[in-house]
């Protein structure tokens, strides 16, 4: 272990309880991603960094950089092989804001088929990527009775489990949602893992969503393919050119968002505190900081007990999160010049309304329905009895 006693702590000004989960730790430094240079950060001990930071060896050649923390569950914007060849230790937020993700998949549904009149229960999810993200959707649609194939080539190869199905036979789902590390070399690579021809095997109406990394789809292959199946239904969270997204492809989406799927308050705090955690292991430091969030106020939503699986969905994640609320302020960057749309796609990123997670809600089944309660109670809601 090190042990500086005030170490110089380099963070991104956007991560959550920054200072305060920091302050007492060393001399904290709250600088804007692009300020990240290797200029900047020569003398800084840590560096604490979101997925809007490069970190390779450009970035710290020369400094004395010996912890880099992302307050991120991705790790595509860092250079794990360097940082190991360099001996810097390296912490990330793997699982941080997964129940937000999940959060949003469901949401995303629930205004889909209630519009299209489609009974969940009844329908077939595939899951690409059975991970911390892709594990809590499968549980999800366990609860509401889905029918569930599940794609995830590395597990499969060290569980054996035969529950995993190929990419190809995904072209049976009537919604896909994709939920894997955007990784370029290898076997398991995910670049463009959905490509024209992927594309062209799935169902002419599938529900595609997209909440893991922008690349994972050929955005122009997307685009292509969307305008010859008009009943095709896209959600995209993530897009391959970020911060400058497709606008063409857009205006074919179902629902648009600025990679915001895990932006719940819940997910940002775990994510610092996930480093944090790290961080003190790694300088020998005391762990005393938490997360307090405030309480959530408001009146138990009632969602009517005789109202069936979807419509209870319906009634419950939409009676919390205002999915067309992102989408709306998302589609806004249609009519902004070109040269505007990378700011003005941090801009939604950075002031985005955090929004709180199922479990601070309660829901009031009139009349109370137990299996309804159970799967409600599955997504986290408190249900009042």
């Amino acid at each position: 272990m090190i042990n500086y006693k005030m170490p110089k702590i380099i963070i991104d000004e956007n991560i959550a309880y920054a200072e305060e989960a920091f302050g007492d730790l060393g001399e904290i430094q709250l600088v804007p991603a692009h300020e990240m240079t290797n200029a900047n950060i020569l003398d800084a001990d840590a560096l604490i960094v979101r997925s809007t930071a490069q970190v390779d060896e450009s970035l710290l050649r020369g400094s004395a950089v010996k912890f880099v923390g992302t307050a991120t569950i991705g790790t595509d914007h860092i250079d794990l092989a360097y940082l190991q060849k360099a001996g810097i230790a390296f912490a990330s937020a793997a699982g941080c804001n997964a129940d937000a993700v999940a959060e949003y998949v469901f949401t995303s549904l629930a205004k889909i088929t209630s519009e299209q009149a489609l009974p969940i229960s009844e329908m077939t999810i595939g899951v690409v990527g059975v991970g911390n993200v892709g594990s809590r959707v499968v549980r999800l649609a366990k609860a509401c009775g889905m029918n569930i194939l599940q794609n995830d080539p590395p597990l499969a190869r060290t569980t054996g489990d035969k529950k995993f199905v190929e990419l190809a036979d995904l072209e049976k789902a009537d919604i896909i949602t994709l939920h894997v590390p955007l990784t370029k070399e290898g076997q398991d690579k995910t670049w463009y893992l959905f490509d024209a021809e992927q594309l062209n095997r799935l169902r002419d109406d599938v529900i595609l969503i997209n909440a893991s990394r922008g690349a994972v789809v050929n955005n122009r292959a997307l685009l292509e393919w969307k305008k010859n199946r008009p009943n095709a239904t896209l959600v995209l969270d993530v897009w391959e050119n970020e911060p400058e997204p497709y606008c063409d492809l857009m205006q074919l989406t179902k629902i648009a968002s600025p990679h915001i799927a895990g932006y719940s308050l819940e997910g940002k705090a775990n994510g610092t505190w996930f480093v944090y955690r790290e961080f003190c292991r790694h300088f020998a430091l005391d762990e005393s900081w938490r997360p307090n969030l405030p309480r959530v106020n408001q009146a138990p939503i009632p969602v009517r007990g005789d109202a069936g699986v979807s419509n209870a969905i319906v009634q419950s994640c939409l009676g919390v999160y205002n999915i067309l609320q992102d989408d709306k302020a998302m589609r806004a960057i249609i009519n902004k010049p070109e040269a505007e749309h990378a700011a003005y796609f941090h801009k939604l990123r950075k002031e985005y309304p955090l929004r709180r997670e199922f479990f601070n809600y309660s829901l009031e089944l009139q009349p109370m329905d137990i299996p309804l309660s159970l799967m409600l109670r599955s997504f986290r809601f408190q249900i009042k009895e």
